[in-house]
Order: C-alpha cells, then structure tokens, then sequence
C-alpha cells in the first residue's frame, strides 16, 4: 500500500503497533487509517460493533495491505474493551506498545513516528499526547477537561500527567494489560482518564509531547459520541473511585514521591 503521495510506509515494526479502536466512525475512519499506515506498520483497527458498514469498508482495504489488520467485536462494548482486545491479540503476537488513535481524524497521524521514537527511548514511559486546540475545538470541552485534569494530577500527587482525556497515546502493553484486567471498570468513555491514573499508581511514568487536535464539524464529516450528561456522570463516578483508592494508596504515594520516584 502507498498513500496519496506514491510513499511507501516504513518497515513493519515487531515492538511497536497503532491501535484505533473505531465505533460507527462516519466516512473520515478511511483518511484515517491510511494517514496512520502512511507513517507508521503495522496498523490495526479494533471495529467495536460499528453498524454502519465501515468494518466491511475497513476489511476490503485490509484485503489489499498486508500492514493492516481489522479485528471486529460482535457489539459494541466500548473504547477501553476495544482497546482491551486489541493489546491481548498484540500481546500474544509478542508486541510491547500501542500507539491508540482516534477513528474519526482528530488525533495527528503525522506525529505517530515520534511518539514511537520517544517510546523507543523511554519504553518503560507511557508517551501522553497533550492537546493543542485550534477554533474548531468546542470551548464547553476545552474548558471542561480542565476540571479532570486536576482531578487526575491530585490523584496522582502531580505525577506529571499533562492531559488525563487525550487518546493519543503510547501505552507499554505490560502494565496496561494487569491495569484493565484487574478492574471491571475502564472499558467505555473513562478509560482514557482512568487507566493513566493507575499506571501511575504502578510506577510507570508519564512522557507529555505536544499534539494537535482537530475537530470536524457534521457537514465535514465530523462524528461524535459524546453525550454530555452520561459521560460527565461517568467522569463522576470514575473519580470517585480514584479519589478513594488515592486515600488509601497516599502514604506509600508520599513515600515514593519524597524518594524521587
């Protein structure tokens, strides 16, 4: 496969994978993908129930690139269990990281190799991409993840998370995997706020990169799931959690940070 360009992407990677997990995406998941095989192999896209035809699209292009594979679940069962099932696979296959990139275009497909580079560097990190918004971003959104931010870096004593919401991410596959199958919870819109919280509770630290993000309006194909009562009701009772296991984890927390760790 080439991208527009006639660019061949590079080698095929054996550590390191791009994961998009990918819920009725709208027609921008086939820029998206094919901006993410321009840069980096291989790529995988979790389809989580879609019902608007895109996994049987995203499968005939799959048919014609050997760089990129299509896992679908049978319903839609939310982005953390789709991303869930994406790193056993990859586990299995003997892969270390996963790169997640939103389905519908918002995250930077230009920016994947150096974030794999700065994984590379850091493997033991979780690489965490921190929004740079442009006026498409809704300022309701903008102003919002303000609030979970802070809740996320008191429940971490100032670990250094530079943004708790943004999916753009490399995640060690390791600690991710013991994280999310040791907690019924993180598999639906509080995965991405939820899981960085308790990697750093285990130890492993946050590498923050600047990225770009970019919302899509409907007529420009843009399509959201976001609902605000239920996922901020989510966001509540995700925080809930933590400020609770954050209490009880404080004094080793404290011990760690005074030791420089």
């Amino acid at each position: 496969m080439t991208d527009d360009s006639g660019a061949t992407p590079p080698a095929p990677s054996s550590t390191h994978l791009v994961l998009i997990p990918s819920y009725n995406p709208g027609p921008r998941v086939y820029d998206t993908v094919r901006a993410a095989r321009a840069q980096w192999t291989p790529v995988w896209v979790v389809v989580d129930g879609s019902t608007d035809g895109s996994a049987e699209g995203l499968q005939a292009l799959a048919s014609q690139d050997a760089g990129l594979r299509v896992l679908v679940l049978p319903r839609n069962m939310g982005k953390g269990a789709a991303v869930l099932h994406g790193i056993d696979v990859a586990a299995a296959q003997g892969f270390t990281h996963a790169l997640t990139l939103d389905s519908d275009g918002q995250h930077p497909a230009e920016l994947i190799a150096d974030f794999m580079a700065a994984s590379a560097r850091q493997p033991q990190a979780m690489v965490l991409g921190v929004p740079v918004f442009d006026a498409s971003a809704p300022r309701l959104r903008v102003q919002g993840r303000k609030l979970s931010n802070g809740w996320a870096n008191l429940e971490t004593l100032w670990a250094g998370i530079g943004d708790s919401l943004f999916g753009f991410r490399v995640y060690p596959i390791a600690p991710l995997r013991q994280v999310m199958h040791g907690r019924r919870w993180m598999r639906r819109f509080d995965f991405d706020p939820e899981v960085v919280v308790r990697l750093c509770w285990r130890g492993v630290p946050p590498v923050n990169l600047p990225a770009r993000v970019q919302y899509f309006s409907a007529d420009e194909g843009g399509v959201s799931h976001f609902n605000y009562w239920r996922d901020n009701a989510l966001l509540t009772w995700m925080h809930s959690r933590l400020l609770l296991g954050f209490v009880l984890r404080l004094p080793w927390l404290l011990v760690r940070r005074l030791r420089g760790r």
